[in-house]
């Protein structure tokens, strides 16, 4: 979705122009165009390797454009910084990094203290709401180390939940947890939706995805669609998507079949 209107795009949580990334001069995303609105719960899905944890990085200028722009409500990452959070994937945490669950949460902090400024008392309690919010309050001093998946993920959604963000980046939070945290995650997405922020999810099941999210964007390298969920989720575009997978397209309509259902 393209907006010509500039002052509008100035207050867009997200503005992409012609994005191109590269690895080892392999295309990885590509002409990225994109246009996300204010408060909207946003699916991000595609097939494996389609380019969607590069986006958040790129997003958040952790890995460079070989062209293009990326605009955080209208200004560059690096000057708006303190409004964006970011939930990374699990396989990219070093979970032995002898750390408690509170001192992960506290380092949400270190963006506006510095690395070196001191953590209050007031820090600490503001901690430990955001832990109990996510349910892992009675977990404080437990290590990571010792944490189940479901808890990790929770520990760094606390993490996030303290940053002064209007824009929140999570990248396969669901993966390799239960159904409960999974609904718990999803119940704190939409509570953060509800205070007009903007969260854009990295998914893969599609069968959750039109009753999770309320805006979709399709990618495989390039965007292949991109809008509400009910004008962007069907069989066309998934199959643009995902190049016809049978196994694929057979979830794509089980999912519109049970979205039509009364």
């Amino acid at each position: 979705m393209i907006n010509s209107d500039n002052s509008q795009l100035h207050s867009l949580p997200l503005s992409m122009r012609e994005v191109t990334i590269a690895y080892h001069r392999k295309p990885v995303l590509w002409e990225v165009n994109l246009d996300i609105p204010t408060g909207k719960l946003v699916g991000l899905v595609g097939p494996n390797g389609a380019g969607k944890s590069t986006m958040l990085k790129a997003i958040m200028g952790l890995i460079p454009l070989l062209s293009g722009t990326v605009r955080i409500f209208g200004k560059p990452y690096a000057e708006v910084r303190d409004r964006v959070a970011y939930v990374p994937q699990r396989e990219s945490v070093d979970w032995d990094f002898p750390a408690s669950v509170l001192d992960v949460v506290l380092m949400g902090f270190y963006g506006r203290i510095g690395w070196f400024g001191r953590i209050t008392r007031q820090h600490q309690q503001q901690a430990m709401e955001a832990l109990d919010r996510v349910g892992m309050a009675e977990f404080a001093q437990r290590q990571i180390s010792q944490l189940s998946g479901g808890q990790q993920q929770r520990t760094f959604l606390a993490r996030a939940l303290i940053q002064p963000a209007d824009l929140f980046l999570l990248d396969e939070p669901f993966a390799a947890v239960d159904a409960s945290t999974e609904q718990a995650l999803v119940h704190i997405m939409r509570s953060l939706q509800q205070a007009g922020k903007t969260i854009i999810v990295v998914h893969h099941d599609l069968h959750t995805v039109p009753d999770y999210f309320d805006y979709l964007v399709l990618l495989n390298m390039r965007v292949v669609a991109a809008g509400p969920m009910e004008t962007t989720f069907h069989r066309e575009n998934l199959q643009k998507t995902y190049g016809g997978k049978l196994t694929i397209l057979e979830q794509v309509s089980e999912a519109i079949r049970n979205r039509e259902a009364p």
